[in-house]
């Protein structure tokens, strides 16, 4: 693989300080906001839900990219997940009576932040572990280490 693909360090500790911003400030947002326990628990669960819908979707369409057969049923199924994940949102925040305006927009924001990072997040590990699998070219010309001669003490016993 091409050296130049590579993601740097820096976009990889982004990446990664994105995500965590993006769950933190969201779960304190969930915490501090004046809303039931059952509320709480619904915007909770639709953060995860997209979440993993969005590395999915990311992981099935870079398999797609490096030739792993996708079926069209399970990337339907992958696309319908971050559309509902993201309609489920939409919907909470706008039937959110107790939730002031601005209060929706840093649900949206912090969600829309989720995603995207973890997006990110998820490529970069994948990049990371390719690149890491890799055999160093230095080491594919040179040849295997002979096996060691067995001595005399060893053939004693």
């Amino acid at each position: 693989m091409n050296e130049s693909f590579k993601p740097t360090k820096a976009f990889v500790i982004t990446s990664w300080a994105a995500l965590a911003l993006a769950v933190v400030a969201y779960g304190v947002g969930l915490l501090n906001a004046n809303l039931q326990l059952n509320e709480k628990g619904y915007y909770l669960v639709v953060l995860l839900f997209g979440l993993f819908s969005v590395i999915t979707l990311q992981k099935t369409v870079r398999d797609e990219m490096e030739d792993i057969h996708v079926t069209a049923l399970y990337k339907a199924m992958v696309i319908a997940g971050v559309i509902i994940s993201c309609a489920l949102m939409f919907i909470g925040l706008w039937n959110a009576d107790t939730l002031a305006l601005n209060e929706k927009g840093f649900f949206a924001m912090s969600f829309a932040l989720g995603l995207f990072s973890a997006v990110v997040t998820q490529k970069n590990v994948r990049d990371l572990a390719c690149f890491e699998s890799e055999t160093p070219q230095d080491e594919r010309q040179r040849p295997a280490k002979p096996l060691s001669q067995p001595q005399p003490e060893d053939l004693q016993n």
